[in-house]
């Protein structure tokens, strides 16, 4: 049999009950092997895409260049003559070769032509689902989509994140866990996450359970996009600060989605921004959490 990427289901006439099946390019894939096969007349141009009666009856056996697919379901001699078209009849012309006596004898029946179009019904009627996400990526886009959001009022930690959270403090680690636990059950939590208002809303806690593999946090030297990264300013072992780790911009510098941060106060600015960070700038641990 030629090699096709499925079968794009069955078809109906107009007369059957599950008919009319819909018109569609896979008809013309089916015509143009009918014809090479001399069971349907050779006219590219002037074939329509639908599932007629004609072209599932044909005019009768007897008629060859009329004979549709009845006809040719009755030649393979194995298949019920219906006209209705499974994939026991779609593999039989799969299957077969123009006969002697014809243009382009031997060859098999459904040519490339056919087979682009019934490629091209199967994809579009099995459309390939869309990507899963991982879970560090669903809470990196989420985090994104809160780039702007500020305090109310200003200087107080009085934001969504601690109102969920149900604690009112520097809330950049309360933003992480916001976004990887999920908000309202988007999406299930992370196991790293999955105790509401118990972690994290602590940087260091972060840090130390990453650096001993607890509640699968773990340090990783190659962050991907939705890692996590901490910040400790001085260098005195003391982080103070986290974000989500977003990609690399040259060898040492990279952005990140952070929350309670300014351009003038690194760990308390009081809004979510992306930052451009050096990796070198400040001692800095990026942290990978568990799917």
């Amino acid at each position: 049999m030629v090699v096709v990427d499925g079968f794009p289901g069955p078809v109906y006439p107009p007369d059957h009950a599950k008919g009319p099946t819909p018109d569609s390019d896979f008809v013309i894939a089916l015509k143009r092997t009918a014809a090479r096969l001399g069971a349907w007349p050779w006219d590219p141009e002037g074939w329509d895409n639908s599932y007629s009666n004609r072209f599932a009856h044909g005019d009768g056996w007897g008629d060859a260049t009329h004979a549709g697919i009845e006809g040719l379901q009755n030649w393979s001699g194995t298949i019920q003559p219906t006209g209705n078209l499974g994939e026991a009849t779609f593999n039989f012309l799969r299957s077969v070769k123009v006969p002697q006596g014809r243009t382009h004898a031997g060859e098999m029946a459904m040519d490339s032509v056919a087979i682009n179009l019934v490629n091209a019904a199967y994809h579009a009627a099995n459309p390939a689902p869309p990507p899963t996400k991982s879970k560090r990526e669903q809470a990196l886009g989420l985090a994104i989509t809160q780039i702007g959001t500020k305090e109310s009022p200003a200087g107080s930690n009085h934001v969504k994140y601690t109102d969920w959270y149900g604690m009112v403090g520097p809330w950049c680690a309360m933003l992480v866990t916001w976004c990887y636990e999920g908000p309202s059950g988007v999406w299930p939590a992370s196991p790293t996450f999955d105790v509401h208002a118990s972690r994290y809303s602590y940087v260091p806690y972060i840090v130390s359970d990453a650096s001993h593999g607890r509640y699968g946090l773990s340090v990783t030297t190659t962050p991907k996009p939705g890692d996590l990264v901490c910040y400790d300013w001085e260098r005195n072992g003391e982080y103070d600060h986290v974000g989500f780790f977003e990609d690399w911009v040259s060898g040492h510098e990279f952005t990140a989605i952070e929350g309670n941060t300014s351009t003038s106060n690194d760990s308390n600015g009081g809004e979510v921004m992306r930052r451009t960070r050096d990796v070198n700038g400040q001692a800095t641990k990026f942290i990978r959490v568990a799917e």
